[in-house]
């Protein structure tokens, strides 16, 4: 800890998000194996400490380097946590050499976060982070760090955490025809309104997040009251008085972006978001099209069905204050493999 301190510390701000966050609607569709998120199974710090590829110079590995002098191509990392799925050895998890050693890529291991010292649920004294990649390989408490040949044969590497088409079930699986899901797709959620809300009559504030893998920014949010038959693009904002561009220099590329739209709501309304990166990503329609056995990576369009009554309770315009632009963290989770309390 002592040697890590005393490299640089850099500061960024990313948002960790389990690969299993929305998977409720998933699994209306069909039955799917895991917790039931819905759309909180993220959340946006700034996390401090030093870069992984600052790390690793000290022990000879230089900057951009994608293979080692004896054979080296990705970074294992180790956790003091035990697992089941392990048969009670560590939770564990790799990224290639190549995204280690990128001081562009801004893996870092951390030890603050949002200016404090990072606490035990969150990974004290050190976790790693990698902005842009499913949370389940931001692994917490960390332990050690390997170089290896190959990709880490951890279990939630190899046999969980990989996105499989719908025609695939728990009978006719076959966990090495695919590779282990890193980046996440293009996603967004409104965070104003349930499924369960009665409005009243008139315009309605309907805001919440988007966010995309990769460094990829966040170039339009589209918002429908009518199911997707017409359609309005929201603001986006991510700082206080900074105006968003999605591949800004004062913009944060790691972090989710906050979307807002002031509407007229129709009786019975199907409000719908989806978004697009600044790689012309766009979220799928239809959650029947992306179902897969274990529930991850939901990006289909959001949608919330309201009523609409003049008689009712005005309960839409609910507190988002976890959605603040000071990148404090929603709800209760925060990245690593938060199904197995990693997160």
């Amino acid at each position: 800890m002592d040697d890590i301190r005393m490299l640089p510390k850099y500061n960024v701000t990313a948002t960790l998000q389990c690969a299993g966050n929305k998977r409720t609607a998933m699994s209306k569709v069909r039955k799917v194996r895991g917790v039931g998120w819905d759309v909180s199974a993220l959340g946006n710090a700034t996390w401090g400490g030093a870069k992984l590829s600052d790390v690793l110079e000290l022990v000879g590995i230089h900057k951009l380097s994608s293979v080692t002098s004896l054979g080296g191509k990705h970074v294992e990392f180790v956790s003091v946590d035990r697992c089941k799925e392990e048969k009670g050895g560590p939770y564990k998890a790799s990224i290639p050499l190549k995204q280690a050693t990128d001081p562009d890529a801004d893996v870092l291991l951390a030890y603050e976060m949002n200016g404090e010292t990072i606490n035990r649920d969150h990974g004290y004294p050190l976790r790693v982070v990698v902005p842009g990649v499913i949370g389940a390989r931001s692994v917490k408490w960390l332990d050690s760090i390997n170089i290896i040949k190959e990709e880490c044969q951890g279990f939630f590497m190899q046999k969980d955490y990989k996105m499989f088409p719908p025609t695939v079930d728990w009978d006719n699986i076959n966990w090495s025809t695919r590779r282990p899901q890193m980046d996440f797709p293009v996603q967004s959620a409104i965070c104003t309104l349930e499924d369960v809300d009665v409005i009243k009559e008139g315009k309605a504030r309907i805001a919440g997040y988007a966010v995309s893998g990769g460094g990829r920014g966040i170039e339009r949010v589209d918002i429908s009251v009518d199911g997707g038959k017409t359609w309005v693009e929201a603001h986006r904002c991510q700082k206080s008085n900074v105006p968003y561009v999605s591949d800004g220099a004062q913009s944060d590329k790691w972090a989710w972006v906050l979307f807002e739209a002031t509407l007229d709501i129709p009786p019975n309304a199907e409000i719908v978001a989806k978004a697009v990166d600044s790689a012309a990503n766009i979220q799928p329609e239809k959650v029947e099209d992306i179902w897969n056995l274990r529930g991850i990576l939901n990006t289909s369009w959001h949608r919330i069905k309201i009523q609409n009554t003049s008689n009712a309770c005005l309960k839409c315009f609910k507190n988002v204050s976890a959605l603040s632009m000071n990148h404090k963290f929603l709800g209760i989770t925060a990245g690593c493999s938060m199904e197995n309390h990693r997160g």
